[in-house]
Order: C-alpha cells, then sequence, then structure tokens
C-alpha cells in the first residue's frame, strides 16, 4: 500500500452520498477510474478521495443508487470530494500542490 492510500485510515469521508456511513473505521481510498487518469489494466491512478465502505460501494457500483441519484451525480461527488482530498493531503504533506 501506498503511503496516500494508507493515510485514509481512520480519516472522515468526503464523499458524503446519501446513505453515507460517517465512519472513519471503513475509511480507504476510492481511486478515480477512467483511462484518462491514468487507471488502466491492472493499475490504479493516483487520483481518489477518502471514501466510507458505503460511499466506496456507490462509486464502484457495487449496490444500487439512490432514488433519483444518477451515475453521474456519484462520479461529480466522487471528483468534488478527490479536489478536497488532495487539499487534505497537501496540508500532510503527503504531496505537494
Amino acid at each position: 500500500m501506498s503511503k496516500i492510500t494508507e493515510s485514509a485510515k481512520g480519516q472522515n469521508c468526503t464523499v458524503r452520498l446519501p446513505g453515507c456511513s460517517f465512519d472513519p473505521a471503513t475509511t480507504v481510498f476510492a481511486h478515480i477510474a477512467g483511462v484518462r487518469f491514468g487507471h488502466g489494466m491492472a493499475k490504479k491512478t493516483k487520483l481518489g478521495a477518502y471514501a466510507c465502505h458505503k460511499c466506496h460501494d456507490l462509486i464502484d457500483s457495487r449496490v444500487p443508487r439512490p432514488e433519483g441519484m444518477t451515475r453521474q451525480d456519484i462520479k461529480l461527488a466522487h471528483y468534488e470530494a478527490t479536489m478536497e482530498t488532495l487539499l487534505q493531503l497537501d496540508e500532510k504533506g503527503l504531496i505537494n500542490l
């Protein structure tokens, strides 16, 4: 695990989708998917957000979306959370913005 991935342990969820558990014990680093972000076969991008298990399940489409929420809504929440997480990583000295 990288220092960035490990840094998610015990952090608050930055995604906060409907149904968020707000449980820092379940927070992981949820990578942004997509070739344009460096994500590919057996390769994870360096971009992502701190996400609780419930938000991570929604991001990865492992559970049904909340009523009225589109895939694009979830993607936007993940992107916004990634920006928030990047600021936190900068504050921790794990990246330099």
